[in-house]
């Protein structure tokens, strides 16, 4: 999952050596953590967080695909 979560967010960004994931569990839940640069925030998040909402459906797509319960947060 941090492949996958990792792989989008450096198509996204200008800089892609700043991107990293961290995961963390949380009570059967998988919090995925993404960290990009200050400068890439807005492209990850998108106008009105199209880009986050569409990032986070996709990654809840290939959760219930791997049968987890997975959250991702952008910080």
């Amino acid at each position: 999952m941090e492949e996958l979560i990792a792989g989008i967010a450096k198509a996204l960004v200008t800089q892609p050596d700043a991107v990293t994931v961290t995961k963390i569990q949380k009570q059967g839940l998988e919090v995925y953590e993404l960290h990009v640069a200050p400068g890439d925030m807005g492209k990850v998040i998108g106008k009105q967080g199209r880009i986050a909402r569409a990032f986070r459906l996709v990654v809840k797509a290939a959760a219930v695909k791997a049968n987890k319960r997975v959250s991702l947060d952008i910080v």
